[in-house]
């Protein structure tokens, strides 16, 4: 594979992969949690970590993983924080406390879970582990960035973005575990 094909490819990779980072950025910023450049480094580098990993263990075997067991993880994991959101917007919350750095290590973690079984399935295939979470780490600074951009476009909804972004993790969650 020479490296435009495989740089394409690890572009793809990493869109496909930050789906769900773009839909979590909007729900965040129609919040109005802030994103400070730490906060998005610690969840560019969880992802790529465990991203770069998986694909490593792909690369060493599939039998120690398969990849339905990763894209479970991260479908419950995406399920639960939706539902989550959906209890506090039941609770009449209509905008949840400023994320801190814990909250946003678990954000981190579980966008991070998604990756894994994808990863490992990608390394099978012969994908470049270097290469391809090198693509997701800055697909992963531009899904925040523009997810969160796009949250506060739609901030004016706020009553909304609860249940909506709630709604949409449970809807993305669900279609993985299926």
């Amino acid at each position: 594979m020479d490296l435009v094909s495989a740089l394409a490819a690890g572009i793809i990779f990493a869109l496909a992969c930050n789906l769900d980072t773009v839909l979590v950025a909007v729900g965040q910023g129609a919040r109005g949690d802030r994103l400070g450049a730490k906060a998005a480094l610690v969840v560019a580098g969880v992802t790529t970590a465990v991203t770069f990993l998986s694909l490593a263990l792909g690369a060493v075997g599939a039998a120690l993983l398969p990849e339905a067991v990763g894209e479970r993880l991260g479908g419950l994991a995406l399920t639960a924080m939706g539902l989550w959101y959906l209890l506090d917007a039941l609770r009449g919350k209509t905008n949840a406390p400023a994320a801190d750095s814990r909250s946003w290590v678990a954000l981190a973690a579980a966008l991070a879970v998604n990756n894994a079984g994808v990863g490992v399935a990608a390394g099978i295939t012969g994908m470049s582990p270097f290469l391809a979470s090198g693509c997701n780490f800055f697909v992963t600074l531009a899904a925040l960035v523009w997810g969160r951009r796009l949250g506060r476009k739609l901030a004016g909804w706020s009553a909304l973005a609860l249940p909506v972004s709630g709604a949409l993790l449970v809807a993305l969650g669900l279609w993985q575990l299926v």
